[in-house]
């Protein structure tokens, strides 16, 4: 079996922003996890009532001349998402200018494995509801990979999992967003409003301009971003993805001057800090919150048999790691790519199993997708259950594959 036998060399900086990263969505996804329980009690409880009223609490905000009112579940999922994405763009641009996709021999197999990983779900999905066009809608609910959740998951395997296969999962999943972003760009959007599209262009080009002559004050970039998301939000095209563009306009180190990269001041790296603790340990707990609390009364068996709930749960739970290790191992075969140091086909099974918990992106799409209550809670009740057997099963398979702490340093060899 070919392996290599050391972990990618990242600069510095990089394994700092990685050591940082690892932490919080670690920590993020236990919180993340116990937001979801919490919604599943209340929604299926006598406070279900109070539930739904949360849910429902009518927010009215002012933007310039523009006064904007919707539920509180819109404004999170409309508003502070647009937040969560701005910080996914960062780690995306951060991770293509200094860290692990700067080069290609460390890209290959994570983008290959991503790849797979999206389309092999996507045609299990379809096979099972290509005669139903309302629930073809939602074919890129089971192509997502929750990072926080998944980390938070392997946290609780502790030095079992080789700092590897957290680089090569977080990677993939980076990759996924980015995927999940064109997904949504393309599919996701509908009505759109030619008006805002020009104003939206305006404050990307006023960015543009801004990161072009060297400006590293994050205010006019940030104040910028605003006006993005109003137009966009007026635009038709998702207010998220407002979120994507600021993060990709904020400037990072510059790879021409002479300023050694480790210790340049980047001002990407100085919003990513000061927003990430804000996004795993509030935004997504709290998107979780409002988003998961699926009502289970009279919900039978045959409830999740149906097509629609079915083609995510195979989607998931059987798609991605048939997608990723089946990618791995074609890569590996071709001698394109290696396995990590640490990892064997047994640990990349456990990988691909993790990567089948898709929870924040999948429930995301699906309420993009569809705007039916019935078929949304379908499709929901898809991802917990889906998401709950990716993390059961990846958790049981990776503990009884990779050595414990005084055990061996790889998986042993089967």
């Amino acid at each position: 079996m070919s392996k290599i036998t050391t972990t990618p060399r990242l600069p510095r900086r990089a394994l700092r922003a990685l050591s940082e990263f690892f932490r919080l969505e670690a920590a993020g996804g236990i919180v993340l996890i116990a937001a979801a329980v919490l919604a599943l009690v209340a929604a299926n409880s006598p406070l279900q009532a109070a539930y739904e009223a949360f849910r429902e609490i009518p927010v009215q905000v002012r933007v310039g001349a523009l006064d904007i009112g919707k539920p509180l579940l819109l404004w999170i999922n409309d508003g502070l998402m647009a937040i969560f994405f701005l910080v996914v763009a960062l780690e995306i641009k951060r991770e293509a200018l200094s860290g692990q996709l700067a080069e290609r021999s460390q890209l290959v197999l994570p983008l290959v494995c991503a790849i797979a990983g999206v389309v092999a779900p996507a045609l299990l999905f379809f096979a099972l509801n290509r005669g139903d066009a309302a629930a073809m809608r939602g074919w890129a609910v089971p192509t997502a990979t929750d990072i926080a959740f998944a980390l938070g998951v392997l946290a609780l395997l502790g030095s079992r999992v080789p700092v590897a296969m957290k680089l090569l999962l977080s990677t993939i999943a980076v990759v996924d967003d980015l995927i999940a972003i064109l997904i949504i760009a393309f599919f996701y959007s509908h009505g759109l409003s030619v008006t805002a599209l020009v104003w939206a262009a305006v404050a990307l080009a006023m960015m543009a301009l801004l990161n072009r002559r060297g400006v590293k004050s994050l205010g006019p970039y940030l104040a910028l971003g605003v006006v993005l998301w109003v137009c966009v939000l007026k635009s038709g095209v998702h207010a998220t993805l407002a979120g994507v563009a600021t993060g990709l306009l904020i400037p990072h180190v510059d790879k021409t001057n002479n300023i050694d990269d480790d210790t340049e001041h980047s001002p990407l790296e100085t919003l990513e800090h000061a927003l990430h603790p804000w996004v795993a340990y509030a935004i997504l707990p709290l998107f979780a919150f409002v988003n998961a609390g699926l009502s289970l009364g009279g919900v039978e068996m045959k409830d999740m048999m149906a097509a629609l709930p079915m083609g995510v749960v195979l989607g998931l739970v059987v798609g991605k790691p048939v997608g990723i290790v089946g990618a791995a191992l074609l890569m590996r075969a071709l001698g394109w790519a290696r396995f990590p140091a640490g990892m064997d086909v047994r640990a990349m099974i456990g990988l691909g199993l993790m990567c089948g918990i898709g929870f924040t992106m999948s429930l995301f799409i699906a309420s993009l997708a569809y705007q039916d209550p019935l078929l949304y809670e379908e499709a929901v009740l898809g991802i917990l259950g889906a998401s709950l057997l990716s993390a059961v099963i990846g958790y049981a398979w990776l503990r009884a594959v990779l050595p414990s702490r005084g055990g061996a340093q790889g998986p042993n060899k089967g």
